[in-house]
């Protein structure tokens, strides 16, 4: 199963300059001209009024965004849904299926990525907390709202880092029998029962299956934990005070965090920036 939630911190939009400039935004005319060649080929899996985007841009049309690139937390998902927003032409009862959408988006943001789920563009464009069921159905889910001394946080590692590398990194290590095993049967029933524990608010649970998710990702993702954070990640698991995963790719931007106790996590995270999502 996958969980994800759009992060209200953040937004970004297509708009026009106040004034009229010269310059061209070069990812937006490098995002056209992959969905024109996709069209010409008769691959794009969605129609879309891509004349009016690729004159928009010739107009100054950008993405005002406050969202950190390479951060994990959607730059690449806002644009994509923002664009597709803007110009598709798909009939409207398409809108409503979020199995068609997220293989729309799953195409579209591969321009970014090189492989994307499709994900982050769903949850930016519904504006939704979107559920990925075991049996790959797509749902719009509430999330539990709490208060309490427990806490799920954001981490500002204050690195930025390119995804598709490390996404091609994790799918060449997926291509071993040894690693692919341990992502199917130990992985995926930890990351099932974390989120299970979150939707049902069994905070306790969820508290444990999120240590255990902290462990495997120190043991096994090793190379996508950035340097400066891995002696950080060994003390949250040893002292059991705060643990830490991966949010996105890894490799810097931000890291995911779980505290029982906020006030005692973010005295002994000080020297970093906390950002807490969820409290309970």
């Amino acid at each position: 199963m996958a969980l994800a939630v759009p992060y209200e911190l953040f937004e970004g939009k297509l708009t026009f300059p106040r004034e009229k400039k010269d310059r061209v935004d070069g990812e937006l005319k490098a995002f056209c001209q992959y969905l024109k060649n996709l069209e010409t080929k008769g691959e794009l899996l969605c129609p879309m009024d891509l004349s009016s985007f690729e004159f928009d841009i010739g107009q100054g049309i950008f993405f005002d965004s406050s969202i950190p690139q390479g951060y994990g937390v959607g730059s690449s998902g806002a644009v994509v849904a923002s664009v597709f927003n803007n110009y598709t032409t798909c009939p409207e009862d398409h809108l409503l299926n979020l199995s068609y959408l997220k293989n729309v988006f799953s195409q579209l943001e591969s321009h970014f990525h090189g492989s994307s789920s499709g994900f982050d563009p769903l949850i930016s464009f519904l504006n939704s907390p979107i559920l990925t069921t075991e049996s790959h159905e797509y749902k719009q889910v509430s999330i539990p709202r709490n208060s309490g001394d427990g806490a799920i946080f954001l981490l500002n590692t204050g690195r930025p880092r390119r995804t598709e590398p490390l996404v091609n990194l994790f799918l060449e290590k997926c291509k071993t029998e040894s690693f692919a095993n341990l992502c199917d049967n130990v992985l995926a029933p930890i990351t099932n029962n974390c989120i299970d524990a979150f939707l049902t608010n069994d905070k306790e649970s969820l508290f444990e299956f999120f240590r255990e998710l902290s462990d495997f990702q120190f043991r096994h993702f090793g190379p996508m934990i950035p340097n400066l954070y891995s002696e950080l990640w060994k003390t949250g698991l040893e002292h059991e005070n705060f643990y830490l995963k991966l949010c996105g790719a890894g490799g810097g931007g931000f890291l995911l965090g779980m505290t029982k106790n906020l006030k005692e996590a973010m005295q002994e995270l000080s020297s970093h920036e906390i950002r807490p999502l969820y409290r309970f």
